[in-house]
């Protein structure tokens, strides 16, 4: 059997996740992994999972750490 079919999906009772395939906040092992933003402390927060991602990119993109190797922005500032 191919890795990674057949498993069940993880977590516990008290996760909660925003399953990405199904648009939803789920508790728990509903939906695998790989389709799941979490966990989140709570139902609430699971449900602004797309903004929290969303936020979370716009303050990486910006971040200086992350230039990947771009030396240029370093000499002109």
């Amino acid at each position: 059997m191919a890795l990674g079919f057949g498993r069940k999906p993880t977590g516990r009772p008290g996760e909660w996740f925003y399953c990405i395939k199904h648009a939803k906040v789920e508790e728990g092992p509903e939906c695998p992994a790989k389709d799941r933003l979490g966990p989140y402390a709570s139902r609430e927060e699971a449900s602004h999972a797309l903004e929290i991602a969303q936020e979370r990119n716009r303050e990486w993109r910006n971040d200086p750490r992350w230039r990947d190797g771009d030396s240029s922005q370093d000499a002109e500032g």
